[in-house]
């Protein structure tokens, strides 16, 4: 584990050192989500799929809704039901 003190200046910001930034391969222009959980702050790299990789998760997707005789026809109703369960 790399630790590190970080310094928050006027604006709210913080650099994350080049260390972290070459372990984790964060480049500039990459996005990190931060979560708070009590007095901590974590924050994760976001990293978007590529267009090949989407791809083929929407084919795994797709194979899997065929093989337990889902239709396309089916999606409507199952996207309500489960906002109807979220308003419970």
């Amino acid at each position: 584990m790399n630790t590190q003190v970080l310094t928050v200046s006027s604006k709210g910001q913080i650099s994350i050192p080049a260390a972290i930034r070459k372990t984790l391969s964060i480049d500039t222009g990459d996005k990190l989500v931060a979560y708070t959980s009590g007095d901590m702050l974590m924050l994760k790299v976001l990293k978007l799929p590529t267009a090949e990789e989407f791809e083929a998760s929407l084919d795994q997707a797709q194979e899997w809704a065929s093989s337990v005789g889902y239709e396309e026809s089916d999606v409507d109703k199952i996207v309500k039901s489960v906002r109807q369960s979220k308003r419970k």
